[in-house]
């Protein structure tokens, strides 16, 4: 992840998600086979507008554009927050148009309580 206003801030996608499982936000939001959006460890469907993307990662390799990963924070309309890993370019880990679109319908709402 490119910090140019402060190159102190993490940059690798395991130091963000430590920060994150401090706070306490750890579990996943997983698209499965049949293209539902799950939470770990539930069995809650979820739609698009049920939940809010607070901040998007993206990670790049120095050497291998195979490195590239992103991770978005994302919060329900209970208040459960989780992520979403994802690589991106070439392969990402979910195959198809379904995770793409259903990520695009997610509504975004930017917080600066996750800026690392």
């Amino acid at each position: 992840m490119e910090n140019p206003d402060n190159m102190d801030r993490m940059t690798t996608l395991s130091q963000v998600m430590e920060r994150l499982r401090e706070r306490g936000i750890h579990r996943e939001f997983r698209m499965n086979e049949a293209c539902e959006m799950k939470y770990e460890d539930s069995d809650k469907n979820y739609q698009p507008g049920e939940l809010t993307i607070l901040k998007t990662y993206r990670f790049e390799g120095d050497s291998n554009p195979d490195d590239s990963a992103v991770l978005y924070v994302l919060e329900d309309n209970s208040g459960n927050k989780g992520i979403i890993i994802d690589s991106y370019g070439a392969d990402s880990n979910y195959p198809g148009h379904e995770f793409d679109t259903f990520l695009r319908d997610i509504p975004v709402n930017e917080s600066d309580e996750y800026d690392f």
